[in-house]
């Protein structure tokens, strides 16, 4: 989640917005999904495994759009979201 909002923050301070709006896209919608996972851990709910699958997908999608730019924070936030991908996957089975 924090790497992904640093990494949105940065994105919106690069000179070609409109190459970096998908990544820019990802990175909000990856910190939300795992900040919403993290809280429903936190709490028990009955659908953990749900939203870990779905937090799993969300950082797989943003860390493949990370790793297509050059900028260091987004190939910090690549790695960062395929980690985190392969850690809800285990999470969820």
């Amino acid at each position: 989640m924090q790497v992904c909002n640093h990494c949105y923050d940065a994105c919106l301070k690069e000179e070609d917005l409109k190459m970096m709006e998908e990544c820019i896209r990802l990175d909000r919608e990856c910190a939300d999904i795992c900040a919403y996972a993290a809280e429903s851990m936190a709490r028990n709910s009955p659908f953990v495994q749900q939203i870990c699958q779905l937090c799993a997908k969300i950082c797989e999608a943003c860390g493949n759009e990370c790793k297509k730019h050059d900028h260091v924070h987004c190939q910090q936030c690549a790695e960062a979201c395929l980690i985190c991908a392969e850690t809800c996957r285990k999470m969820a089975s």
